[in-house]
């Protein structure tokens, strides 16, 4: 049987002129970033769309992808794509929560318009800082990181490609030891914060308060959740979740295979780039990996789906 799960990246695939072809093209996109710039008094169209200064900066960045995601999805489900399983790489796990009817494209919105102002603002620019670590066991990079303070992994991503997050100095260190330790490379990485780390555990707190008058529902289709890679079926949970999503790691690697192990076999990506598209296939070369960034790969994948479910 086939399963299909929608799944949206997170902070780094943004780019100038995102989600544009679709504005110009589909009512029901045009609607979600009309909407978005209303409730949030932000030119949508001209940050998402034009060259600017603000668009990798974190306050700005997650609105506008949450923003491009949900305009090309409200198109895809116009259309009659049906997902068994929704899920989302860190700020792309709102996208996840609006796919299953867990929160409103517009709470959604405004919501982590709030996480990323909350973030940037948690440690003071400068202090902290990511690391990518390339090919080392997540086991050999948890025992060294074990023996560090102001330092933890924020994401695993897939196999051997793990980002570790914390203040500056901590991280730096850590890539020296974990370089001795035998990986391949630590690239540090151009970010604007320690995201995902116990730094960011103030932030969590404010974005709770701030969840407080959002509407949560069931959900429509299960989704992942990224703290602990596990189904999420009801409404009571998903605020807390969130809440520690900030300063928690990203256990997208683990999420990836639930959903494998739960029998879905197509991942749709939806949203600009390919980011997790690369991870899915390091995670299983069986799965069947698609992509929507251009209305053009939306016909074809709305194409290949019709297909596969005629079979």
């Amino acid at each position: 049987m086939n399963r299909i799960a929608v799944i949206f990246p997170g902070q780094g695939a943004q780019k100038a002129g995102m989600g544009k072809e679709f504005y110009e093209q589909y009512q029901a996109a045009r609607e979600i970033y009309d909407q978005a710039s209303q409730v949030l008094g932000l030119d949508m169209k001209e940050l998402c769309f034009e060259e600017n200064n603000r668009l990798d900066l974190t306050e700005y960045t997650q609105c506008a992808m949450v923003t491009t995601s949900l305009a090309m999805l409200a198109v895809l489900q116009e259309k009659g794509l049906k997902a068994d399983v929704a899920a989302g790489l860190s700020l792309g796990e709102y996208c996840a929560l609006a796919a299953a009817g867990v929160m409103a494209p517009m709470d959604a919105v405004r919501i982590v318009r709030r996480r990323g102002i909350l973030m940037q603002e948690a440690v003071p620019p400068g202090t902290g800082a990511m690391a990518a670590v390339l090919s080392l066991a997540a086991e050999k990079i948890e025992g060294v990181l074990s023996g560090l303070e102001n330092v933890q992994i924020a994401n695993y991503n897939c196999p051997g490609q793990i980002v570790i997050s914390g203040l500056k100095d901590a991280v730096e260190e850590a890539c020296r030891r974990l370089a001795e330790a035998g990986a391949k490379r630590c690239i540090l990485l151009n970010v604007s914060g320690p995201f995902h780390s116990r730094l960011l555990k103030g932030a969590g707190e404010k974005l709770g308060e701030a969840l407080e008058a959002v509407e949560i529902n069931r959900p429509a289709i299960p989704y992942v959740a990224n703290v602990n890679a596990a189904y999420v079926t009801e409404a009571d949970p998903v605020k807390e979740l969130l809440k520690e999503q900030i300063s928690s790691s990203v256990r997208w690697q683990q999420s990836v295979e639930t959903m494998l192990e739960d029998g879905v076999d197509t991942f749709i990506e939806i949203g600009p780039g390919k980011t997790l598209s690369g991870f899915v296939k390091k995670i299983s070369r069986q799965a069947r990996m698609l992509n929507v960034e251009k209305p053009e790969d939306m016909e074809q994948v709305l194409a290949q789906i019709t297909a596969q479910q005629e079979d």
